[in-house]
């Protein structure tokens, strides 16, 4: 077990190493302009850019310059000055971090209870009018663009400009210790467009995986024994049948922490996916580059848990 996870945490340094490298050619070497030139302004004269690229570095060979990003990267958690705010990149991630954060956690304990719930109910109720609706609605779930179902939910439900006064509109977001009622209530309607289609998914992948186990013979031994059918269910079904869950459900959250860049920019919630909308529309390559590095880092890192859960569950996995 210990060579296993030896062996997936210098995968995952790998994977890191190249992602940062390829993030440094595209926003170091093949940028949409000079660097210096953006950091400088639209009325900066040559001089000013010339000082700009001498401060930033970019008078160096290539390879030097790569070493300094890495080496700030890995040792002061550096990505550089943003253009646009004029601060660290990293004091901008840390600020906004906490609403990623709050989005992505009430969103996992969202689309988890439903796709749970719902796909037992529809795994051992099939071909019934309730498992018809049920998979109607989670394929419409699944079809349905993020950004496309995040606006439909604002003009139908929030309580600014949409038809039904229910939940609060965007840019209503507080932090949780500023006001922890009016932080629920601003994170509800977000929380539901973001769990959508990850619940729809996760309802017809334990349905799917629940059918095949419960016609196990294990399950019918469990039934012989007179075991009450909730235990059987939820006790050896249930149990079997949630290992592709887990894994999924790891990588998920790695994506979602990485930024929940449509969510946050329909909603207007202050996270690293909105900073990382703002840096790409102003060309702020910084915080672009940041805020790319930062979902490389959690989805990475998203992977290698799930490796060492399912080697935990699962200890074939190890000798793969």
């Amino acid at each position: 077990m210990v060579r296993y996870v030896i062996r997936r945490v210098i995968w995952a340094i790998v994977t890191l190493t190249i992602v940062s490298f390829l993030v440094f050619l595209i926003f170091y070497v093949l940028p949409p302009g000079d660097p210096a030139a953006l950091r400088a302004g639209h009325f900066a004269n040559p001089q000013l850019i010339a000082e700009i690229r001498h401060t930033l570095g970019l008078d160096k060979p290539l390879w030097v310059q790569y070493w300094d990003y890495i080496r700030a990267i890995v040792l002061h958690f550096d990505f550089g000055y943003s253009y646009q705010y004029d601060q660290p990149v990293k004091s901008l991630i840390i600020d906004r971090l906490p609403a990623t954060i709050s989005l992505t956690v009430g969103a996992v304990v969202v689309w988890v209870s439903i796709g749970m719930v719902v796909g037992v109910i529809s795994a051992t109720r099939r071909s019934s009018v309730l498992d018809r609706l049920t998979m109607i609605v989670a394929l419409l779930a699944i079809s349905a663009p993020t950004f496309w179902l995040g606006l439909i939910a604002l003009y139908l439900f929030s309580k600014d400009i949409g038809a039904i006064h229910i939940f609060h509109g965007a840019g209503t977001y507080v932090g949780l210790t500023a006001d922890p009622r009016r932080w629920f209530g601003s994170l509800l309607l977000p929380w539901l467009v973001l769990a959508a289609g990850l619940a729809a998914f996760y309802v017809r992948l334990l349905r799917a995986n629940l059918m095949e186990t419960m016609s196990q013979d294990y399950i019918r031994t469990a039934r012989a024994k007179g075991l009450r059918e909730r235990r059987v269910i939820w006790h050896h079904g249930v149990r079997a049948a949630i290992t592709p869950v887990v894994t999924a459900l790891g990588v998920d959250i790695g994506f979602l922490l990485g930024g929940a860049v449509l969510v946050e920019t329909v909603f207007n919630v202050p996270g690293v996916g909105r900073l990382a909308y703002d840096g790409i529309h102003t060309a702020d390559l910084p915080i672009v580059q940041g805020t790319v590095q930062l979902g490389a880092f959690f989805i990475v890192i998203a992977n290698l848990v799930v490796d060492i859960v399912y080697a935990f569950l699962d200890p074939r996995v190890r000798y793969v």
